[in-house]
């Protein structure tokens, strides 16, 4: 089984963090056999030089660019699609992976044949080093639908997946802020498994706009949509749609600060693994 890693970068990454996180991918205890790299509408001269530095370092990186920006879903529809190889892992363009990330997810889907998706825990900090904390996910399938029908079950970040299986569910699609979540809904729904490993996987940059940015009309709208698509699909039955809509419109509608302090005390905890 060979392995693709998937980035999506657009003009606006910096590129000393899109650098790290190429890099990062490159010196993997199991090297990937190519970086596909789609380029969500023109980039900054100072991002295509980062892709010549490495270029020169690791000459398998295919790209695509888009002439404009089409957003994250049809970028990665599009990658996944110009991916070679049976396994994808999905990497954003300023994180950092652990070293043996790579190697890690490989064992476990070569071992266990019958997952589709595997993801793992994540370590995210801010660049002043004024906060750091894990997000563990559910192991084990059965635990990992479960928590699925109210939360996002696998931090998006850190997935391996097997491509036949992404595209018989239908592939990324246009869905903002929520591509994965949605995918992930429909790949279960065609009775695919997916788990997490315990180990950290990929360090992830976050910052305070990462709580405003999970709130909102338009945002809550397209949250409403996909309980709604969780019930029709039946992951979910009819009281757990009812819970799960109440759980959506208090947390997206809740006030920024009292949403902060849900993600860090419910979803997180304070770490340095």
């Amino acid at each position: 089984m060979g392995i693709s890693v998937l980035m999506s970068v657009y003009k606006k990454e910096k590129p000393s963090y899109f650098k790290e996180a190429l890099m990062s991918i490159i010196n993997q205890t199991l090297q990937p056999d190519e970086i596909v790299l789609i380029k969500d509408g023109p980039l900054t001269d100072e991002l295509e030089e980062v892709i010549l530095d490495c270029l020169e370092i690791y000459p398998n990186i295919k790209t695509f660019q888009f002439k404009e920006n089409v957003q994250l879903g049809l970028a990665l529809q599009k990658g996944v699609k110009m991916c070679s190889n049976s396994l994808i892992a999905r990497m954003d363009t300023d994180d950092i992976a652990r070293k043996n990330r790579l190697q890690l997810q490989y064992e476990f889907l070569r071992k266990n044949t019958d997952v589709a998706v595997c993801g793992g825990a994540i370590q995210e900090f801010y660049d002043n080093g004024s906060y750091k904390s894990v997000k563990k996910m559910p192991q084990g399938f059965q635990n990992v639908r479960n928590y699925g029908k109210y939360r996002n079950p696998v931090n998006h970040m850190t997935v391996m997946f097997r491509k036949d299986a992404i595209l018989d569910a239908g592939n990324y699609r246009h869905y903002p802020k929520l591509e994965d979540y949605d995918l992930w809904i429909r790949t279960m729904a065609k009775g695919y498994k997916l788990d997490n490993l315990s180990e950290i996987l990929v360090e992830a940059r976050t910052n305070e706009d990462f709580y405003s940015r999970r709130g909102g009309a338009g945002y809550g709208k397209r949250y409403l949509k996909l309980r709604s698509l969780e019930h029709k699909l039946k992951i979910t039955n009819f009281i757990e749609y009812i819970i799960s809509c109440i759980l959506t419109v208090a947390m997206v509608y809740s006030p920024t600060k009292m949403r902060k302090v849900f993600y860090r005390k419910a979803l997180r905890s304070k770490g340095d693994n």
